[in-house]
């Protein structure tokens, strides 16, 4: 067993191609999925890669690079649209995760439970592969494929993550709900963003975790907010989300709650998002 620290993408993706086991970013997934077993085949570690930490302006949006830790989401200076992204950073494990962990391992981990993919999502969040036969782009919603299953393929790396550019007055928000507050795998989840022009909402997205195979998003409801006025949908709460709304939804039953508890806690986290993003636009704005 080698393990190689690439100092370029470069040496990275030829070690990849050679068929030079398994990428290692913060490995606060991969060490752990590999329980007592002896490790096995060599480890590429790409946080040393130039480009591939940070965020930076990209055209109209962002780029996020893939080996950004949910520590550094949390002291990024970055619009309110962000929010919810950096809500979510805080629920990733202990700080000692947060440190380490980073955005492309949450998501090449593919937990149905992934704190970090609701937010992207909301934010309409397109992942960048590379490998030694090119780079290529695709929605994070069609990246996922299902639990621990990605379009990843062997020889690739996720080096960034771009967020196209958001409403100046758009704001985020994240809320999850779990069986006790800190270090907890969650019930479901909800982020959204939500935009306010002259007391009506003008747009939303809205996406649930935890409760399907991979997080959703939420088009119906999405629509049937845009356009509504601002005081109406705060007084409906979670009176407007309707079974059709939450049709993308499959939650299961586990040890944590029944499907049943999990469509009623996403219906009822979807109202309290809109609400929580439309309540911030509200105090900037005084």
């Amino acid at each position: 067993m080698a393990y190689l620290v690439a100092a370029s993408l470069t040496e990275a993706l030829a070690a990849l191609d050679r068929g030079h086991g398994a990428i290692i970013a913060g490995g606060t997934d991969w060490f752990p999925a590999q329980g007592s077993r002896p490790l096995q085949g060599d480890l590429v570690d790409i946080t040393r890669v130039e480009g591939m930490r940070g965020f930076m302006p990209d055209g109209s949006g962002w780029r996020i690079g893939g080996a950004t830790t949910w520590t550094d989401v949390i002291r990024a200076g970055l619009p309110p649209a962000f929010d919810g992204l950096k809500a979510a950073a805080y629920e990733v494990g202990s700080v000692q995760i947060q440190n380490a962990g980073t955005i492309a391992g949450n998501l090449c981990n593919a937990s149905p439970a992934a704190d970090g993919v609701p937010p992207l999502l909301a934010l309409g969040a397109v992942v960048e592969l590379a490998s030694t036969a090119g780079t290529r782009r695709m929605p994070l919603a069609d990246f996922l494929q299902g639990p621990r299953k990605t379009a990843r393929r062997p020889a690739e790396v996720l080096t960034a993550i771009h967020i196209p550019a958001q409403p100046d007055k758009a704001q985020g928000s994240f809320l999850k709900l779990g069986a006790r507050h800190y270090l907890v795998i969650s019930i479901a989840m909800v982020a959204a963003v939500v935009t306010v022009e002259e007391d009506r909402i003008v747009k939303a997205a809205i996406a649930v975790g935890s409760c399907s195979a991979t997080a959703q998003r939420l088009p119906a409801l999405e629509a049937d907010l845009t356009g509504r006025a601002v005081r109406d949908v705060l007084l409906a709460g979670a009176a407007l989300i309707t079974p059709a709304h939450l049709s993308p939804l499959a939650p299961i039953a586990d040890v944590r709650g029944s499907a049943e508890y999990r469509m009623e806690a996403a219906a009822t986290l979807c109202a309290r998002a809109v609400a929580h993003a439309i309540g911030k636009q509200g105090k900037s704005n005084g």
